[in-house]
């Protein structure tokens, strides 16, 4: 949704809109360099011809070069985004990252926010992390914490239960749906 309502707001502006999407079960690959060269290959893809920048580096890495190292990723980020007005960038679930690669990402998105001024950066985290955001991104950022209402949550998982048509509603008994639903509040209270 946020993706979206970003990209229907900056359509046909001189902006940009990437994202990076946490994968559980994929977390030893997402390090800060490859989350960066994520952003940096959703550029090249949005663009009509590929950034120069970005093609002279892939150029030279084909001839033998090492993998870029961060801190050559940042800059050829910062680099290819400086002619773009405004450029939002989503990280969902940064506390389903590792902690050393959040805490990588963290400094890494730090800088990138004070070397691009038209960098807006959109985070979300469940509120055990708020702490490193805190450290990490209070410069140059506005931190907002939401917390999800419980009530809101129950309507949605009951709502979603009742919804589902496939379901046999002898395996499904009232008293099955409620303790599922104390369950994740519960578990909703704790984080």
């Amino acid at each position: 949704m946020v993706i979206d309502s970003l990209r229907e707001q900056t359509c046909g502006e001189n902006s940009a809109v990437l994202f990076v999407y946490r994968d559980y079960q994929q977390q030893k690959y997402q390090s800060a360099v490859n989350m960066i060269g994520s952003l940096l290959s959703q550029i090249a893809l949005g663009a009509t011809d590929i950034p120069s920048e970005i093609r002279r580096t892939f150029e030279l890495k084909q001839r033998g070069r090492q993998a870029l190292r961060l801190p050559d990723m940042l800059k050829l980020f910062v680099e290819t985004v400086s002619s773009i007005e405004l450029v939002y960038i989503y990280f969902d679930a940064v506390d389903e990252l590792l902690l050393g690669n959040r805490s990588e990402l963290l400094r890494a998105l730090r800088q990138i926010i004070s070397d691009a001024p038209n960098i807006r950066l959109f985070l979300t985290g469940r509120p055990h992390i708020r702490g490193e955001f805190d450290k990490h991104l209070t410069e140059r950022a506005y931190i907002i914490h939401i917390m999800a209402d419980k009530e809101d949550i129950a309507r949605y998982v009951s709502r979603k239960i009742d919804e589902d048509d496939d379901r046999d509603l002898d395996l499904m008994p009232d008293y099955l749906k409620h303790d599922i639903l104390k369950t994740m509040l519960e578990k909703a209270s704790e984080m």
